[in-house]
């Protein structure tokens, strides 16, 4: 078994997460046994899933499968809004817990803040109790905004992490500030775009030109050398070895700014006020 040569990047806590993950949306359990699997082998330690994906059993299958030690990887699981309560959350960890087969779980994640039943303080709390108890390593949200973040530290308690959709397109400067001035990381969910055509721009082709790179690595390093932490999702050996190949060369900050150029606001973002599950 290959050891990882991904650098880290350390939450408040300490935790060490590596710097680039795999993301497993929209596998079922068996394309994410095998994609898992696979992904240990190319090198990768961070593994990315939800209660809403479907894929828990599949993604702790393929950890197993693939025989490297548990201590070894990170485990990033999601739980969705019935589970928005201090009981709820501990429910929603045994259930999260169980089908990946294991005894502790990384990062678990508040998947959507859901405002409108204004539950999302005492589920982050929950999983405050649980990190106490040594059942996480670390406390997670998911798409939350600068005033939901707020709401988190009046009541006394910051996450380590806040997933949310970040790209060159949406790169996302208010809630990435506001992540920062907590001494959050922030972890980029469709790292690449949703829709494909970020690929194919040409302030992205030009770049993979010059570097020699792939459009796909050009637009990771833009993520990794900001301290962003991506989660592109891979199934094929070839895209799992290219995703993980962005730590050999450095874009100069004039051409970091150039692709946040490209920036189009919160034109395609999900809107979590109004959107959660």
């Amino acid at each position: 078994m290959p050891n990882s040569t991904v650098p880290t990047v350390t939450l408040r806590n300490g935790l060490e997460l590596p710097a680039i993950g795999m993301g497993t949306w929209p596998m079922d359990d068996a394309q994410a046994a095998d994609a898992v699997a696979a992904a240990v082998d190319a090198g990768y330690r961070l593994f990315d899933t939800a209660e809403n994906y479907g894929n828990e059993a599949g993604v702790g299958e393929g950890i197993r499968r693939s025989g490297i030690a548990r201590s070894e990887v990170v485990i990033t699981t999601k739980f969705n809004k019935q589970w928005h309560s201090r009981d709820g959350v501990r429910r929603a960890f045994s259930a999260s817990a169980q089908k990946l087969g294991t005894e502790y779980i990384d990062l678990l994640l508040v998947h959507w803040p859901n405002p409108d039943q204004d539950r999302y303080v005492d589920a982050v709390l929950g999983l405050a109790d649980l990190l106490e108890e040594g059942l996480i390593r670390g406390i997670g949200v998911s798409n939350f905004k600068p005033a939901h973040l707020q709401r988190l530290a009046e009541a006394g308690v910051i996450p380590d992490l806040n997933q949310i959709q970040v790209d060159p397109r949406h790169i996302r400067e208010a809630s990435r500030q506001a992540n920062n001035r907590l001494g959050i990381v922030t972890e980029s969910w469709s790292p690449l775009g949703r829709d494909g055509g970020l690929l194919e721009d040409t302030a992205v082709t030009a770049l993979a030109a010059k570097y020699g790179k792939t459009p796909g690595q050009i637009v990771l390093r833009w993520h990794v050398q900001q301290g962003l932490v991506p989660i592109p999702k891979a199934s094929s050996a070839k895209h799992l070895a290219e995703n993980l190949a962005v730590f050999d060369f450095a874009l100069e900050e004039t051409e970091i700014a150039d692709l946040s150029a490209l920036d189009t606001g919160e034109a395609g973002i999900l809107d979590s006020d109004s959107f959660g599950h």
